[in-house]
């Protein structure tokens, strides 16, 4: 008899064995289940532009050249007023809202309101564009300045143009030092997850790159303007 009860014993130990194992992988699964629920849907790979060789990054860090081609895209579009620049720059910045930050926002309406103030948007057309030679690729390392793996300092030289009715009133060369930032809150809206902060310092005019001596030709003269506010070194 003793044998069949040490039997029995060894069978009712081996189920109750059976029945922490089973308890165990139940309370592993929920633990996965809650991982993988938890986890991002979805991620935001920054690729650089040039493929024609591989390439291994860690997907959180921005690379200096997709922080330049947000900050000249985004500034751009901020400042194109395609029709009447008293209309389109209010538009612009509700438009483009997600990707300035509180602060910004708040100085480039302020700057809004000065311009308006001035009779400086009224029927007015503008845009700009990268002036040649003095992209990202010429000068990599004088275009972003990396402060940290959140923070850059991106210089763009644009020419800006505006035209009131039929007539340029301005053709200004303008260095901006822009501050840009991480600010991944808002997939839907902001998929970059970078946002403005705007100047880190005050823009500055520039002057034209020299072209060689055997195409130079006379340069021909534009009606004077008013300089706008913080675009006078």
């Amino acid at each position: 008899m003793s044998r069949f009860r040490n039997e029995v014993m060894h069978l009712q130990a081996h189920v109750k064995t059976l029945r922490l194992s089973a308890a165990a992988l139940f309370v592993v699964a929920l633990l996965l289940g809650a991982g993988w629920w938890s986890a991002p849907k979805s991620l935001t790979i920054h690729v650089p532009p040039d493929l024609r060789s591989g390439s291994t990054r860690k997907w959180w860090e921005v690379p200096p050249e997709s922080v330049y081609a947000f900050t000249f895209y985004i500034w751009q579009q901020a400042q194109r007023w395609p029709t009447n620049g008293e209309e389109d720059y209010p538009r612009n910045l509700r438009a483009l809202s997600s990707y300035f930050t509180p602060s910004c926002r708040a100085f480039l309406q302020q700057d809004y309101e000065y311009r308006r103030g001035n009779g400086e948007l009224r029927q007015r057309v503008r845009g700009i564009y990268e002036i040649p030679g003095r992209g990202y690729g010429d000068d990599p390392a004088s275009r972003v300045q990396v402060l940290s793996a959140n923070d850059w300092i991106v210089t763009l030289d644009v020419s800006a143009d505006e035209y009131l009715g039929p007539e340029q009133v301005k053709r200004a060369l303008v260095r901006y030092a822009l501050k840009v930032v991480r600010m991944d809150i808002d997939p839907e809206h902001n998929p970059f997850g970078l946002a403005l902060d705007c100047y880190a310092t005050a823009p500055q005019r520039i002057e034209a790159p020299q072209a060689p001596a055997s195409t130079v030709k006379p340069a021909t003269p534009v009606s004077p303007a008013a300089p706008l506010q913080g675009e006078t070194p």
